[in-house]
């Protein structure tokens, strides 16, 4: 089965252009269908087996998956692969199967990170400063980060995308391209630029125009996992729980401005959401303790950090 596989790799990454990072997980998702096949059926599967599953050979290694503990949506992404193998093989190899159309996608449960509590996010500032007490302009780059995030909601991705022209003349809204490359626009408070500025004052390279905002200790662009250890250094340093990472600020900014009276559409368009189901999920929180965070920690109520 090897060999078939082979082929659907080859098409997907030279005729359908995926990145080789999709299609490792096609392979993956194949090759873990395959051995649970072979097993299933008690032989060494051939290209005609392909035809031959059934409903209940689909469902049954859906089930095979829940037990070994698999995430749901890992589940969802590997069922949408073999959907796209079949449809591969029907119009390639001419091998249809019907059954695969029947088999319905497991539930992904639709969960949201918890909002920092107010402490918390007061305390990162200063768990910066002591952390990076030896290299000020990293410290000022990690509050500045964290800042931007809280501040603006962005997704880190966004965030570690802009460029200094992007925020040097200070402008009130951010075009932000995000998911999909579908553009939004973000407004910036006083403070995350207070932030910002302190930052670009003593940052010692990446400073042309074109260059990306956030960099790295070697002067490089600042990737997502360097992003994400900084939030993992101050979780650990402050005995925060697991939940606290980058994408919590970008919660509690979204928290904060519902409970200070923003309409659901509003903050759809804020936080680049395709699906006003995502946003209405932000309803689902404790709105004493969001008003807690807003009120004593969103740079709106304390622009003069």
């Amino acid at each position: 089965m090897n060999e078939i596989i082979d082929d659907f790799i080859a098409y997907i990454t030279d005729v359908r252009k995926y990145s080789v990072h999709t299609a490792d997980a096609y392979r993956t998702d194949l090759e873990d269908f395959c051995r649970f096949y072979s097993n299933f059926a008690g032989t060494e599967l051939t290209i005609e087996d392909f035809a031959r599953a059934d409903t209940i050979t689909f469902r049954s290694w859906l089930a095979d998956r829940q037990k070994r503990g698999l995430a749901f949506k890992s589940t969802a992404r590997a069922l949408s692969s073999l959907r796209g193998f079949y449809k591969y093989l029907a119009k390639y190899k001419h091998i249809k199967n019907d059954a695969i159309g029947i088999v319905s996608s497991p539930k992904i449960p639709k969960k949201l990170s918890k909002a920092l509590d107010a402490s918390d996010v007061a305390d990162m500032r200063g768990a910066i400063a002591s952390l990076e007490a030896d290299a000020p302009w990293i410290a000022a780059r990690d509050w500045a980060l964290v800042t931007l995030l809280f501040g603006c909601g962005l997704r880190i991705s966004e965030a570690l995308s802009l460029t200094n022209a992007d925020v040097a003349p200070h402008p009130k809204i951010l075009r932000i391209v995000g998911k999909g490359s579908k553009e939004r626009v973000v407004p910036v408070l006083p403070a995350v630029y207070s932030a910002i500025d302190k930052y670009v004052a003593v940052r010692p390279f990446g400073n042309a125009p074109t260059d990306e905002l956030f960099r790295s200790v070697r002067g490089l662009p600042m990737s997502a996992r360097m992003a994400e250890k900084v939030i993992e250094k101050l979780r650990y340093y402050l005995q925060l729980p697991d939940y606290v990472t980058p994408h919590a600020l970008r919660h509690t900014f979204a928290t904060a401005l519902l409970a200070d009276g923003a309409d659901l559409r509003s903050l759809q368009e804020l936080l680049g959401h395709s699906s006003l189901s995502t946003t209405q999920l932000y309803t689902k929180v404790n709105m004493s303790e969001i008003m807690n965070i807003y009120e004593h920690c969103h740079p709106r109520a304390n622009e003069e950090n």
